[in-house]
């Protein structure tokens, strides 16, 4: 969406304009989750998150200055939902859950992928199961930044700018996440390389 097609989402909001928030939610939500799964790694728990984030939304989108991108905004109040969620519940994460993508659906293009070769399909699935299980092994901190530099694409001055850290701990954050992933499947690409 354009930036005039933005603005003109932001003033729907700011009406209380139901078709816009709509519009909203079918743009952000999958993102909030993908936030919320991050630090909860529970499904169930991340949907919560996601239904709680949306309704803040609403409450306070009058409060929202314009000042930066709408997600970045949406972002801030996300992290402070999981931040919440943590000292409420003060559980210990488990490590290992089903991909965020599992369960997604699949469009016929997808179903006719040449990809779809029984063993290739497995060989996709197993890699993706052990790369999402070394990034839920990824302390939370280096996890976050993670997902939003490669995942969502966003800089580290927005990222900083969200978590309230300084520019050179997002860079530091990301090298160790990197390394550490690095380190983790290097056996699983090393075994893929000798069989290929």
């Amino acid at each position: 969406m354009n930036g005039s097609g933005n603005d003109r989402l932001i003033s729907g909001l700011k009406q209380k304009n139901e078709d816009a928030f709509r519009q909203f939610i079918r743009k952000y939500q999958s993102m909030v989750f993908r936030m919320a799964y991050t630090v909860t790694l529970d499904r169930t728990e991340s949907e919560d998150i996601v239904q709680e984030v949306f309704v803040k939304v609403f409450e306070n989108i009058h409060k929202f200055r314009e000042d930066s991108d709408i997600s970045t905004w949406l972002y801030r109040i996300t992290i402070n939902h999981c931040l919440n969620w943590k000292r409420k519940w003060k559980r210990r994460f488990q490590w290992f859950h089903r991909p965020v993508e599992e369960g997604k659906d699949t469009t016929d293009s997808e179903m006719c992928s040449e990809d779809d070769i029984p063993e290739r399909l497995y060989e996709k699935k197993e890699g993706e199961a052990l790369i999402w299980k070394a990034i839920h092994r990824l302390p939370e901190d280096a996890r976050t930044v993670l997902l939003l530099k490669e995942i969502e694409g966003f800089s580290y001055e927005a990222i900083a700018d969200m978590l309230h850290i300084k520019r050179g701990t997002v860079s530091s954050r990301l090298f160790y996440a990197r390394k550490r992933l690095q380190s983790d499947l290097q056996d699983y690409f090393d075994e893929r390389r000798d069989n290929s």
